[in-house]
């Protein structure tokens, strides 16, 4: 997903969304990273299109407050009048021939429920529901590293590590398997 052009999806977004309340937002887009995404890295996201990013309010010392509470991911979600634009634009990127906006959820490399950026397009792709791995899946991975996180087995940084590299073998790769 080109950064600049999912950039300008959610600006345009942030601008309709706050068009009648006489809200000025000021969006900085992203820097271009790649002009499209490839889906060889697939069940993956592209690297160069979708790195992850991070919320910079959920820290190690912050988690117990932030992540650790239920419905905590509730309160940053971003709305679908944001997030679908952005699938939209990433649908063209990735050059996906299913263009079905259903088949795909708009997905957090970095979940929210892990600290996650909620609204950087950096860290938002359409991640398929076909294959053998898919968004469904990682929903289970992202549970399990959040509770293991939580339940003080392994550090923030090792879970948002082990994710960000490759949300397959993450579970793996921390020891929680």
């Amino acid at each position: 997903m080109r950064t600049v052009s999912r950039a300008f999806a959610a600006t345009a977004t942030l601008t309709l969304a706050f068009a009648f309340t006489g809200v000025v937002v000021a969006a900085t887009p992203g820097t271009a990273l790649a002009s499209t995404c490839s889906r060889a890295y697939l069940p993956l996201p592209d690297p160069s299109c979708t790195p992850g990013a991070y919320n910079s309010s959920v820290t190690q010392s912050t988690i117990n407050s932030t992540i650790c509470v239920s419905g905590w991911t509730a309160t940053v979600r971003p709305p679908t009048s944001y997030t679908n634009p952005l699938k939209a634009q990433g649908i063209i990127d990735y050059g996906y021939s299913d263009t079905n906006m259903s088949d795909y959820e708009e997905d957090h490399l970095v979940p929210l429920e892990l600290g996650g950026a909620p609204r950087d397009p950096r860290n938002l792709w359409p991640e398929p529901y076909s294959g053998t791995k898919t968004a469904s899946t990682k929903d289970g991975v992202e549970t399990k590293l959040k509770n293991a996180v939580c339940s003080g087995r392994i550090t923030l940084s090792s879970a948002r590590s082990a994710i960000r590299s490759n949300w397959t073998t993450a579970l793996a790769v921390t020891g929680i398997g």
